[in-house]
């Protein structure tokens, strides 16, 4: 309330509630916490923070050294709170996970926040997903990559760069020693011969930190796993291969199967709405049943595969068991397919929760219905209860422990359990506006 009135503001009340709360919280001062003012994930609506909010907030958090994350995505911020954010960056020495995603950050924010990163020592997760900063905003932070030490993941998903940022990205990389998982999802590329590929498998060659990459819709073909696979023959650090939604066909899958074979490193290979059918489904089947001992999770979803290549997948599982995570939605699932994933869960190699069908019988028929379950369904929200299992609602947050912030953090015992945070959250809300609360 008294910042507010320093500076003339009007109080956000969701956020003066979350501050109020926070500060009641007597263990936080010691483990840490992350103030949770996402604008998408409350059970009745808030008022969105802005830039206005932004400015109240930095002044309090800027005494409050036990605040170790900041989430304020899906809010009305622009490039005149980015100011402010880098400001706070430039000054705060604490704050280690920020989340800014789809708010309304252009290419003059995200100058000035990858600006700040260039002192920065204590950020290690920045999530900038959907700011629609162009390429050339992406190129700033590119340039950061080389000067910053600290940030181990960034995402840049859906930003709107370009083929001059992701190769100026993969240069970065192949210098930045910290980084270890970097989301490139949905460029705007105009070019079709895969030049941004090449790169980032030329920077795969070199690169011993980086665990987890997502590449996603990237439109690329065979040419181009073709150049990532013959790179990762000499990476021994990534663990997480996210290719989903390219034009990957059958004889991009090939290559994929012979690096399987040799390739000991690989835990999470997600191919989620490709093209590799049958053809590409027995390659995978052959390399995961005789060679492959380090792939954990596998998405086909929406692959095309009939039963002839998911039933090849399935007595693959039988005889890998490492292998504990597939994901087969949105394929044709016919009468073998289902016998096939039932016995499978029913004998208990498939546990209910490492996959996203589950059978269920209708006069003496087995059918497979659907599971919400699958590699990033956390990706872009986060559940409003937190009774889900990070295995079962998103696999990769329990394989590849990178993936997330909040996981990382609570195994070295820095965070509170999300559940008394989601918890908070939601009474936050709730006495925030009483008027929602009843109806």
């Amino acid at each position: 309330m008294s910042a507010c009135q320093n500076l003339s503001q009007p109080e956000n009340p969701f956020i003066a509630r979350v501050l109020q709360e926070a500060d009641k919280n007597e263990e936080i001062s010691t483990k840490g916490f992350t103030l949770k003012l996402a604008g998408n994930n409350h059970l009745v609506p808030v008022p969105r923070v802005t830039d206005d909010d932004l400015g109240v907030l930095v002044s309090v958090l800027g005494q409050a050294a036990f605040v170790t994350g900041l989430d304020l995505a899906y809010n009305l911020l622009t490039d005149t709170g980015a100011k402010t954010v880098a400001t706070f960056l430039q000054e705060n020495s604490t704050l280690r996970y920020l989340n800014l995603m789809f708010n309304d950050i252009g290419t003059s924010g995200a100058e000035l926040i990858a600006g700040a990163l260039h002192s920065n020592q204590s950020l290690v997760h920045l999530r900038m997903t959907g700011n629609k900063m162009g390429n050339q905003g992406g190129m700033f932070f590119a340039s950061m990559l080389k000067i910053n030490s600290t940030l181990e993941k960034l995402d840049l998903g859906d930003c709107d760069v370009g083929l001059q940022c992701l190769v100026a990205t993969g240069i970065a990389l192949t210098q930045n020693k910290s980084l270890k998982a970097i989301n490139l999802n949905r460029p705007l590329l105009s070019s079709r011969q895969e030049e941004t590929t090449v790169h980032i498998a030329r920077m795969l060659r070199s690169n011993s930190s980086l665990v987890e990459l997502h590449l996603g819709k990237h439109e690329m073909k065979n040419f181009g796993v073709e150049r990532l696979c013959e790179a990762l023959y000499k990476n021994s650090s990534l663990r997480y291969l996210d290719l989903s939604c390219n034009n990957i066909i059958c004889d991009g899958v090939k290559f994929l199967g012979e690096l399987l074979k040799r390739n000991q490193t690989l835990e999470i290979l997600d191919l989620n709405a490709n093209r590799i059918e049958d053809v590409g489904a027995i390659y995978l089947s052959e390399a995961l049943s005789t060679w492959n001992r380090s792939l954990q999770a596998l998405s086909i979803v929406s692959n095309n595969i009939t039963g002839k290549g998911l039933v090849a997948l399935a007595q693959a599982i039988q005889s890998n068991v490492k292998l504990s995570h597939i994901y087969i939605w949105g394929n044709k699932l016919d009468r073998s397919t289902c016998l096939a994933f039932s016995e499978l869960i029913g004998m208990g190699r498939l546990q209910p929760g490492c996959t996203d069908v589950v059978p269920y019988e209708v006069d003496g028929e087995v059918f497979l219905a659907e599971l919400s379950h699958g590699l990033a369904r956390h990706r872009y929200w986060a559940p409003r209860c937190a009774a889900v299992a990070p295995g079962a609602a998103n696999a990769s947050l329990e394989i590849v422990t990178v993936s997330e912030y909040f996981y990382k953090q609570e195994t070295q015992g820095a965070l509170p359990v999300c559940l008394r945070e989601w918890v908070m959250s939601e009474l936050d809300t709730a006495k925030a506006l009483p008027q929602l609360s009843q109806t």
